[in-house]
């Protein structure tokens, strides 16, 4: 395959009608630049496929120092979730090992994980990128892929040429409806997270291979996807109380999640387990310390994050690609699926 001739800043200004200078100027963010021309030089830049800090790499150019944590959907709702919490602490540990700085990104929406993505590589403001989640055609991952930029995701893709750590998703989801179906629980509920997300596939994947193998049919009606926090597991528990005859066992893709459905049993006065036995992810501090414990797996989720820096050191100072890493996982067993 022939090698694509390297894009320079000469290349962009020449495009743009404006010297070198002023591209080297939008690229520092300089306040002396108007607004269009800021607009018409990153145009030609993204046009172009010019990216500055690529280009740095190449040049053996001093680094920031610093990778970027691209944190999926509303920053307020993904703090509140103990798993972003440990993760990131895992890789903080590993940044500090490693000598790097952190930037997290502060997404106000939901889907502007591109468009802070394309701030950070545009304004030259990191070395490498995290990935917290992985979607099914995912948008960031096929930005950074197509520019050879350094990142890593906290998650799951075909492509042998990322950098990736994950659990087995589906053979977590798999034990998990299986320890149900072995507590004799035949009509069993599943929430999972954003339908989009490679997590969510690979654990109903695996939930519906346990239901097969115990010849239990897979019931749409009994699956259900949304956010990660606990309105919508109270939403769906209220939901989940009304389907007659009532579902004797339910699957919670994360413990925030389970909090919701379990209050919502309890104000309705559905016993658990005796009514509804119920299981989840994440092993938080308050699944073990709730009023019902929960069973849940943990992910390892401190592991995750740290394997992920790990991998996002290994691309941006050797330009290692396609490493995969499986963390290991367990399953704690607790009264919220006794008998």
């Amino acid at each position: 395959m022939e090698k694509k001739k390297q894009v320079t800043a000469n290349d962009v200004a020449k495009m743009a009608g404006v010297s070198p200078s002023t591209v080297s100027r939008v690229i520092s963010n300089n306040p002396r630049i108007s607004e269009p021309t800021r607009r018409k030089v990153l145009k030609c830049m993204e046009e172009l496929g010019y990216y500055p800090n690529a280009n740095a790499r190449s040049l053996a150019i001093k680094k920031t120092g610093t990778v970027g944590i691209i944190i999926p959907t509303t920053s307020e709702d993904y703090f509140s979730n103990p798993f972003f919490a440990e993760s990131l602490r895992g890789i903080i540990r590993g940044a500090s090992k490693s000598g790097y700085d952190l930037l997290l990104s502060t997404n106000t929406e939901k889907g502007e994980e591109l468009k802070i993505t394309k701030k950070f590589v545009r304004g030259s403001k990191v070395d490498g990128i995290i990935l917290m989640t992985s979607k099914v055609d995912d948008e960031c991952i096929e930005y950074l892929k197509n520019i050879d930029f350094p990142f890593s995701i906290i998650g799951s893709t075909d492509d042998e040429e990322i950098n990736q750590v994950d659990n087995d998703n589906a053979l977590a989801a798999y034990e998990l409806t299986k320890h149900l179906i072995e507590i004799g629980r035949k009509r069993i509920a599943m929430i999972v997270g954003d339908i989009n997300l490679v997590v969510s596939k690979k654990r109903i994947k695996g939930y519906k291979k346990a239901l097969s193998e115990a010849n239990i049919d897979f019931d749409e009606n009994l699956l259900f996807s949304g956010s990660f926090d606990e309105k919508t597991g109270y939403d769906y528990g209220v939901k989940i109380s009304k389907i007659n005859p009532l579902p004797d066992g339910l699957i919670v893709a994360d413990d925030l999640v389970a909090f919701g459905a379990v209050k919502a049993f309890e104000d309705l006065e559905i016993n658990i387990p005796k009514d509804i036995a119920v299981a989840s992810f994440n092993n938080s501090v308050l699944a073990k310390h709730s009023n019902i414990p929960l069973t849940s797996v943990d992910i390892n989720a401190f592991e995750l994050g740290r394997e992920a820096m790990n991998l996002l050191v290994d691309a941006i100072e050797d330009e290692i690609r396609g490493e995969k890493i499986t963390i290991p996982y367990n399953i704690y067993k607790r009264a919220s699926t006794k008998g």
